[in-house]
């Protein structure tokens, strides 16, 4: 019999995994994933908006089956077009309710870049009390996206 329950121990849970060391802040392993209208200009908007790198998109027409946009200080989001009309949906995301927290070095020249690519600004460019710089904003889909310094806190022995 396998145990299935959850462990608080990294290493344990994934006996193959190389976690970072304790103490070091771990790198992102975790591919956040959401459905859009128009997949295609959400990922031009993406990249141009954000900086994302377009790594990979499998698409018939304007239809997306599969992208995924790298995030140039690693890690990355992966989307795709929603189920079309009558089909069973294997995955049931709505597109614009996605959210998510990107670290980047440089928070005021992001800002001017996503601004400029026309993101509407939820919290204007701040500096929080934790010692991130910060803002957040909306994509044309309505997805929320966060963008601060702030890297996580190291691994607890």
């Amino acid at each position: 019999m396998t145990d299935t329950s959850p462990s608080t121990n990294a290493s344990a849970a994934h006996p193959d995994a190389s976690p970072a060391p304790l103490g070091a802040v771990p790198p992102p392993q975790v591919w956040p994933t959401l459905r859009a209208r128009g997949a295609l200009a959400l990922i031009r908007f993406l990249v141009e908006a954000f900086g994302f790198e377009a790594t990979v998109v499998y698409a018939d027409g304007d239809r997306v089956h599969h992208a995924e946009l790298a995030w140039p200080l690693g890690g990355g989001i992966m989307l795709g077009s929603g189920p079309e009309p009558g089909t069973a949906d294997q995955w049931p995301l709505s597109p614009g309710g996605f959210g998510a927290y990107v670290v980047t070095d440089a928070p005021d020249a992001l800002f001017a870049r996503a601004t400029a690519a026309g993101a509407e600004v939820l919290t204007p460019l701040h500096d929080t009390d934790y010692g991130s710089r910060d803002f957040a904003v909306r994509d044309p889909e309505g997805n929320r996206w966060s963008f601060g310094t702030y890297r996580g806190e190291p691994r607890k022995a």
